[in-house]
């Protein structure tokens, strides 16, 4: 028995080294998570003979068992770099088609966009609307990021999917209270008065192509006793420019207390509708099939300050290039384009297990489910059990290096004293065949 027991505790003591030594050789391994090795008992029992004497005959390695504890989050500063703070587990498609998880988050762009690890597995996660980010399918898809051709370019539009229709300009201002003044007779390009309360933007139109626009204001007060203002406006074609020609006039009543009462003699709808050329230059459309565009001017005020433009906003732009991506602590990723906007481009995803030790590691630090895991779990980073994301960063192992080394040397020493009862058990033995 002597020599079993021996035996086996060298094999366990070698096994504990080897996890140890893994420990150790991966202490800069991103999200890896540190193993240690739990041990069993071997102990005889007489065949047919209940609470007898059992006695030991060794050791065996009962499992190798993962701590799942919380990692260090180290910041890199790199935007595809994401660690999971909290609970939770990337899912990925591996590079045979089967579903994987990981911990590590230092993801990589691929020749066809898709974000991958660096051992090539897809990142699987949410589709989502460009526009709202709000997730537009709860089946898990690879994650993909438009890196090759433009974004399109969009023109300055209403939005008549809703209603009431959202204007695709929207501008507020304060004209002064204080101002006076009567409109001239005809107007024309050449009433220089109309600069004093003015502003100029640039609108798109179908081709991404930017079309000056000019809207002014002139106090009058034979629209309303003190709060009554005309509205101009005028659309430039950038390439004939000396054919843009001043819109007519259009009413604007401010209330008593400065608020705006309404726009052409409308109550509810306070927008200004500009209209452009019938064609331009450069072959494009601009507004709808009638060349306009609502400017809604809700906000707009008439106070006893300087005239001022507080807000102009259009929801056009030019074609562009995407310039980066950010990860935002639900997993939405926002991508950036060189024109200025921003959309969505899909949501990560985590997953959860009731039991992370039943996870089956594999080669590339990741893992796969097993019948002792369970199904996992699917959802949304920051929300219910799943843990948030941070951008910019990259969850470090968990090995504490000091107490490995000290386990190194604990495992040392008894797999010495193993190989020394095999010695003491080797000299019992000759002894007791020299017996004479």
């Amino acid at each position: 028995m002597g020599f079993q027991a021996g035996l086996s505790g060298l094999n366990a003591s070698s096994k504990d080294l080897d996890v140890i030594g893994n420990n150790i050789a991966n202490a800069n391994t991103y999200g890896m998570k540190a193993s240690r090795a739990e041990f069993s008992e071997l102990v005889s029992s007489a065949i047919g003979i209940a609470g007898g004497d059992n006695s030991g005959i060794g050791v065996t390695v009962g499992a190798v068992a993962q701590q799942f504890s919380q990692g260090t989050l180290n910041i890199t500063g790199n935007n595809l770099d994401v660690a999971i703070n909290g609970n939770g587990f990337f899912p990925l498609t591996e590079t045979d088609g089967t579903t994987g998880y990981t911990r590590a988050g230092n993801f990589k762009l691929d020749s066809t966009g898709h974000l991958v690890t660096n051992d090539g597995a897809k990142v699987m996660g949410y589709q989502t609307n460009p526009t709202t980010g709000i997730p537009t399918s709860t089946t898990l898809s690879p994650m993909t990021l438009p890196t090759s051709g433009s974004i399109p370019a969009k023109a300055t539009l209403d939005d008549t999917t809703v209603t009431p229709n959202v204007a695709g300009i929207k501008a507020q201002f304060n004209l002064p209270s204080t101002a006076t003044g009567v409109p001239t007779a005809s107007q024309g390009t050449n009433n220089t008065s109309l600069g004093q309360y003015s502003t100029t933007f640039n609108a798109y139109d179908s081709q991404g192509g930017t079309v000056p626009v000019s809207v002014y204001f002139e106090k009058d007060a034979s629209v309303t006793a003190g709060n009554g203002w005309n509205a101009y406006y005028k659309v430039v074609d950038p390439s004939n420019p000396s054919a843009a020609t001043l819109s007519a006039a259009v009413p604007i009543v401010f209330n008593a207390d400065g608020t705006l009462k309404s726009v052409n003699g409308s109550t509810t709808n306070l927008s200004l509708t500009i209209t452009g050329p019938a064609t331009l230059g450069d072959g494009a459309t601009f507004g709808n099939a009638s060349h306009t565009v609502s400017m809604d001017l809700t906000g707009t005020t008439q106070f006893a300050s300087s005239f001022a433009t507080n807000n102009v906003a259009q929801n056009g732009y030019a074609s562009g290039q995407l310039t980066g991506v950010k990860i935002g602590s639900d997993g939405t990723l926002t991508a950036s384009y060189s024109n200025g906007t921003t959309q969505s481009a899909g949501q990560l995803a985590l997953a959860t297990f009731r039991n992370n030790q039943g996870l089956m590691q594999i080669n590339g630090g990741d893992w796969k489910q097993t019948a002792a895991s369970g199904d996992p779990t699917v959802g949304a980073p920051n929300s219910g059990n799943f843990g948030s994301l941070q951008s910019g960063a990259l969850e470090e192992s968990n090995v504490d290096l000091t107490q490995e080394l000290v386990n190194m040397m604990t495992a040392q020493r008894t797999y010495q004293a193993n190989a020394q009862t095999i010695k003491t058990e080797d000299q019992i033995m000759n002894t007791l065949v020299n017996l004479r």
